[in-house]
């Protein structure tokens, strides 16, 4: 998977559980959870978005990996190997 894959299934998970958010307005190195507005629970939400998406098997202790928009496409590309 590239960054830009990785980016726009961010995009599309961030699109069903914080409706309205634009990853191009969200700073790629601040905090995910404050840019796009998410609790722990829409953190827990993207990961298993990400998970049915990509069919990659992302581990709930992975959430921290998620902190930043940048860290969750390094994360995804990593994960897909």
């Amino acid at each position: 998977m590239t960054p830009d894959e990785a980016r726009s299934m961010i995009a599309e998970a961030l699109a069903r559980i914080a409706p309205g958010t634009d990853l191009d307005e969200l700073d790629p190195d601040e905090s995910l959870a404050e840019e796009a507005d998410l609790d722990s629970m829409d953190l827990l939400s993207l990961l298993d978005a990400l998970h049915e998406r990509t069919g990659l098997e992302l581990a709930e202790a992975d959430a921290a990996q998620l902190r930043t928009l940048n860290s969750a496409v390094a994360y995804l590309v990593a994960a897909s190997g």
